[in-house]
């Protein structure tokens, strides 16, 4: 039998709001499992881009990477939160190392193929060093992910946060049982995102093409369940999108999604 695995990614406001990071990363640190944290950060970045005179590109929802952006989101990501928060589960005594796709060639990555969008420096990811990854877990570390990768031709690439989640994710149910947990402050998958009295708490293959189908799921939104499915099918048994306290309290109310 599998031993089991937690991958959870933490974004949104909670990771802007020093508080409500801190609360969480103490919840965190409370889990016995096997455990993966992976994080965001965007709002950081777009800051210190604008305080450093330069304009944040958004197309889609996503980053346009350029050689500048690139340089200031690995500060940011692999430095600046990525050490914090690693800092912050040390404190609680949870013995954490911070990671980005570079680090023991844990992800690798290619930049985006240009189709529609030239999406500059960002990463697709091509492969998860699972069997690494598991020395670390073995070893009773708690590897803390941040968004950059690698096309280890010596390219830093930016990679969405969700999507590494959800690769990590893959990778690892060769070896674990994985439960996939998507953290933000919203209560899950709205059909309102301004009005929580509108949680949908199951989405299935049918109900997820009849959503899209209406328009009921934010763009925003669909990226992250897209890379949900994609999990479901390769391996990992269960994904939840929610709040940051259901990582210990699953009475409180979020989605689920099953094949």
């Amino acid at each position: 039998m599998k031993q089991k695995l937690k991958i959870i990614k933490i974004g949104g406001n909670v990771i802007n709001d020093k508080d409500s990071l801190s609360s969480f990363l103490a919840d965190f640190s409370k889990i016995n499992e096997a455990k993966i944290l992976v994080h965001g950060g965007g709002k950081r970045a777009s800051e210190m881009i604008s305080e450093l005179g330069l304009k944040p590109k958004m197309v889609n929802g996503r980053r346009v990477t350029d050689q500048s952006t690139i340089e200031i989101v690995t500060m940011v990501y692999a430095g600046l939160l990525n050490k914090n928060i690693t800092a912050e589960l040390q404190k609680n005594n949870c013995n954490a190392i911070g990671l980005s796709g570079v680090d023991a060639n844990t992800i690798l990555a290619h930049k985006r193929v240009v189709k529609d969008v030239d999406y500059g420096f960002a990463g697709d990811v091509d492969n998860v060093n699972s069997d690494i990854i598991k020395v670390f877990l073995t070893n009773d570390l708690t590897p803390v992910f941040c968004a950059i990768t690698h096309d280890k031709k010596g390219q830093l690439l930016n990679t969405n946060a969700d999507t590494i989640a959800a690769e990590l994710a893959k990778g690892m149910s060769k070896y674990f049982e994985v439960e996939l947990i998507y953290c933000f402050e919203k209560l899950g998958v709205l059909a309102d995102v301004n009005n929580d009295t509108t949680l949908i708490e199951k989405i299935d293959f049918l109900m997820l093409q009849f959503l899209k189908k209406e328009n009921l799921i934010s763009e925003g939104m669909l990226p992250k369940i897209d890379n949900c499915f994609d999990a479901l099918q390769n391996g990992v048994k269960k994904v939840i999108i929610g709040k940051p306290e259901v990582i210990i309290d699953k009475n409180i109310k979020h989605t689920t999604l099953v094949l």
